[in-house]
């Protein structure tokens, strides 16, 4: 009987973050080594479900970074970065688009309909516009030419809205097209920050491999648990924020100040994570505001 009570206290608790969230778009991108473990994606797609039932509309957009290497592995196609950037040739584009659409995306809405959730699969090259990419070489300082990989110039927010005034979720692969029809690949944390300002989601959750930004990156004790836009610069410059921290913060940044209210950065790994950071009063990971 006490645990039945805990489990209604525990209800309650999250009420008035129903109330207020009901009808409120929140962008989850979901990649990382979260994605490896089948029964992390599994627990994350059914909150996500959870999320829709209770009056929520989630848009789910996903990364495959690691899907992608072993696919190119496989055919004994070496892999190359620059700044963190995979160098992406016409033939590595053609394996990208390939994983993202019918390995990762297929997936997760068989995930998603196993438990009941309505989603539909969004193409980024229908709904994302790019223009090309050159990452700074971290030695060189020179821009450098990684290929097919781009940024969003554009997003079609009227297909998105439609998907979810529908009541389905929108499961989104990160690719775009540039004017003359070329397939970029986009950074998932980008492509979803994007995403999220133009269809000025409420909430934007990063779901990955890391509790959130920690001051030293070996240490998970270390959690900073909120930061707000003009801290940013400071974390840059001490090192806090580097790596393929940079972007994903960036582009956070860029999102909150178009109308975004809340960013969030927490471990996919953590069972319920996502439901703990929206629902609770504690939350878990580290939440990035507006000034």
């Amino acid at each position: 009987m006490e645990k039945t009570i805990e489990k209604a206290a525990l209800l309650m608790e999250a009420l008035p973050y129903i109330q207020e969230f009901r009808d409120e778009i929140v962008v989850v991108k979901f990649g990382g080594s979260a994605m490896e473990k089948p029964e992390i994606i599994e627990a994350v797609l059914r909150d996500v479900v959870l999320m829709e039932c209770i009056g929520m509309r989630p848009v789910i957009v996903h990364g495959g970074g690691k899907a992608i290497s072993a696919k190119l592995e496989t055919m004994g196609l070496e892999v190359k970065r620059t700044g963190g950037m995979r160098h992406t040739c016409s033939v590595t584009i053609d394996v990208v688009d390939d994983v993202l659409h019918n390995e990762v995306n297929s997936h997760l809405l068989e995930l998603l309909a196993k438990h009941k959730g309505k989603a539909q699969r969004v193409s980024g090259k229908d709904i994302l516009k790019a223009e090309k990419l050159f990452v700074k070489d971290p030695e060189s300082g020179e821009d450098v030419d990684v290929g097919f990989v781009g940024n969003v110039s554009e997003v079609d927010a009227e297909y998105i809205h439609d998907i979810i005034e529908a009541g389905v979720i929108p499961v989104i692969a990160p690719l775009a097209k540039d004017s003359a029809g070329h397939t970029y690949n986009i950074n998932a944390d980008i492509a979803a920050a994007k995403i999220a300002e133009s269809i000025k989601a409420r909430k934007l959750v990063y779901l990955s491999d890391v509790p959130g930004l920690l001051s030293d990156p070996s240490d998970e004790n270390t959690l900073i648990n909120t930061i707000k836009v003009h801290e940013v610069e400071e974390y840059i410059a001490d090192g806090t924020i580097s790596g393929g921290m940079l972007p994903k913060i960036l582009s956070a940044v860029e999102a909150l100040k178009v109308g975004t209210k809340k960013v969030h950065m927490i471990d996919g790994r953590m069972q319920h994570s996502l439901l703990l950071e929206i629902f609770t009063d504690s939350g878990v990971g580290t939440e990035i505001l507006a000034d």
